[in-house]
Order: structure tokens, then C-alpha cells, then sequence
């Protein structure tokens, strides 16, 4: 998994609340248990028309905000269904954070797994960030994990808060896998230890 250290990039602003995991990623883009190719179908119905035709109002196929790396949305981000193919099309479009009021925990856990780091903010900070998001490419944010702090593209600075092993799981890359692996040592210890004392098994 890729390390999360510091991003500074473009955000995109989704005033919306309640922008669930269907919206996120429809339900016919379930087939596949690849990671990867789903950020073009991200928000599917609401960047395309029903011939497959980008809609221009739509946030995401603004030119200012095509590249973004950062989503400045509303209150219950990612509630409905449990699908961790939500955030797969976040991370694979090219998204890295979410700042929202809040969050659906399951979504809100899938992130961390998936190498987004999802922040959950007062309404009025929010407010703030949506404003500054509103800008355009020209504004950048910094979304500094180590200080746990957001820098708006005028110097503002807002801190947030993080779980610390979850803190630590995204500045070292580690998903579960790498949470394993990092045990390994020990883990040949222990397997080395059973083969002599009991070696039927």
C-alpha cells in the first residue's frame, strides 16, 4: 500500500449529504474483484448521462478539478451498503483524503485499509474547506498526516485528529498484509519452534 505522508493537491468540492456507496460506485461495477479500473465509473451516474456522456456540471469533469486529490464533501459520507469497492474507485480516480463532517463506519474503516485518509471535521471547518475547495485549481490544500493539520491555500491551518495505529498503518503503507508481514520474524520463530517440538504437525 502506498505511504501517506504529506499531500498537497487539488480539492474538489461535493457539497452533498448523505452521498452513499451506490452513488459512490453502482451496483454494476460490482463484478470485478480488481482494485484497479474502477475510478473511471466513480460517481457514475452523476458524471454521465445515460448515453455515456460526460455531464459537464457535474464536479469531477470540471477541468480544474480533474485531477483531484482531494474531496471536501457533506455529513454521512459513504453510509448504505458495506462495499469496499467504494473506496477502490476513490483511491484508483486519483483521491487520497476525504474531509467531511462525517462518516459511515464501515466506509470510514475501508479507507484507512485502502490507503485514503478520511477526515471527520466540525461543520463550520468543513464550511471553510468546501469555500477554499471552490476556487479551483489554483488553490491548493495540505493535508499533513504526521502534524495532523490541513493548510488551506491561503495558510490557514486546521488540526484534526487520527487514530494512532491507524496514523501509523498509512504513513508506513501497511494494510493488513503488511500488518502480518511485519511479524514475520517471529512468525518463522514460532513455525521453526513447532517443527521441533512437534513435528506430526
Amino acid at each position: 500500500m502506498e505511504k501517506f505522508e504529506k499531500l498537497t493537491g487539488i480539492a474538489a468540492p461535493l457539497p452533498m449529504v448523505n452521498v452513499d456507496t451506490d452513488m459512490i460506485i453502482p451496483k454494476q461495477f460490482l463484478k470485478t474483484i480488481k482494485r484497479s479500473g474502477l475510478g473511471v465509473n466513480l460517481f457514475d451516474e452523476m458524471r454521465y448521462d445515460r448515453q455515456g456522456n460526460e455531464i459537464p456540471d457535474f464536479v469531477l469533469n470540471q477541468p480544474a478539478y480533474r485531477d483531484a486529490e482531494i474531496l471536501v464533501a457533506g455529513d454521512n459520507f459513504g453510509c448504505g451498503s458495506s462495499r469496499e469497492h467504494a473506496p477502490w474507485a476513490i483511491k484508483d480516480f486519483g483521491i487520497r483524503c476525504v474531509i467531511a463532517p462525517s462518516f459511515a463506519d464501515i466506509f470510514f474503516n475501508n479507507c484507512f485499509k485502502n490507503g485514503i485518509l478520511p477526515i471527520a471535521l466540525p461543520q463550520e471547518q468543513v464550511d471553510l474547506l468546501m469555500k477554499d475547495a471552490e476556487k479551483g485549481a489554483n488553490a491548493r490544500m495540505t493535508v499533513d498526516l504526521e502534524n495532523q493539520e490541513i493548510t488551506t491555500s491561503d495558510g490557514q491551518k486546521i488540526p484534526f485528529d487520527v487514530d494512532p495505529f491507524r496514523k501509523h498503518c498509512l504513513m508506513n503503507g501497511l494494510d493488513d498484509i503488511g500488518l502480518t508481514l511485519e511479524k514475520n520474524a517471529a512468525i518463522d520463530t514460532f513455525e521453526s519452534r513447532l517443527n521441533q517440538t512437534r513435528p506430526w504437525m
